[in-house]
């Protein structure tokens, strides 16, 4: 979805999700957190120091759920629900690599085209990015790495898609975006390359399923989480690579408090 289709979809949704608007900005400039008021510069969070996650309830207003929310993300994944989770189809098309070094992870914007169905609801695949380490955790232990498909809905509901990378066989489907990944913070590039996003998918698609936030600022609730069981390889030199730029962009675990953790059956 374009930057247009996004402030499109997120402005018809305001009323139902105020959050949504703030939202679809923030993926339209390449940035995951929530704007600044006109005139002023918006507060800096981050992983570390003064912005580190125990702190972006209070770097603004419009961060407060990021402290005061319930049904926050990331969890640690222990103790699931076998249930029938219904269908989830994924339908991603081969595209142009828009990538973007935002200050907080490697993103990939993507074209409009590319969504997936979830109980028969189609939702558009706006971005995905990446985490060192995982962001989830499995019975306590968190993987080498996260990453993260974005989607959203024409009525502004938000849903993500992740999966984790262990340490292992050099990964042919990172190796693209690895290849041209900024080294600093700046605009979106368009390299000239195309790649499959779907090859980032394990080859066993069963899964966890639970109601969680953003794991940024502003941290909105209400997102569908779907988080492959199955974890993919990606090599020692891909993981430090990615960890040279970003040491730490995970958020620390959040409690379940009273949701369910359910599991594919």
């Amino acid at each position: 979805m374009d930057r247009r289709s996004i402030l499109r979809l997120a402005a018809g949704a305001a009323a139902a999700c105020p959050m949504c608007l703030w939202v679809a900005r923030a993926w339209a400039s390449g940035s995951q957190g929530a704007p600044a008021a006109a005139g002023n510069v918006a507060p800096h969070w981050g992983y570390e120091g003064a912005g580190a996650a125990e702190h972006w309830g209070q770097l603004q207003p419009g961060f407060r759920v990021c402290a005061l929310g319930l049904q926050q993300s990331p969890i640690d994944l222990t103790g699931p629900i076998g249930a029938n989770l219904g269908s989830l189809q994924v339908n991603w098309l081969r595209m142009p690599l828009r990538i973007v070094n935002n200050g907080h992870t490697i993103q990939v914007n993507c074209e409009p085209g590319s969504g997936m169905e979830l109980d028969g609801r189609p939702f558009s695949l706006l971005q995905f990015h990446f985490h060192h380490p995982s962001e989830h955790a499995v019975d306590g232990r968190r993987h080498a790495m996260e990453v993260h498909f974005v989607h959203g809905s024409d009525s502004g509901a938000l849903a993500v898609l992740a999966v984790f990378f262990e340490e292992g066989a050099h990964n042919a489907a990172l190796a693209p975006i690895w290849d041209v990944m900024p080294s600093e913070a700046g605009p979106e590039v368009l390299t000239g390359a195309t790649i499959v996003p779907e090859q980032l998918l394990p080859a066993d698609r069963s899964y966890y399923r639970y109601l969680g936030s953003q794991t940024t600022p502003p941290c909105s609730e209400r997102v569908i989480w779907t988080v492959y069981r199955r974890t993919i390889a990606a090599s020692r030199r891909q993981i430090a690579q990615f960890a040279e730029l970003f040491p730490m962009n995970a958020r620390p675990l959040q409690p379940l408090n009273r949701r369910l953790l359910l599991e594919m059956l």
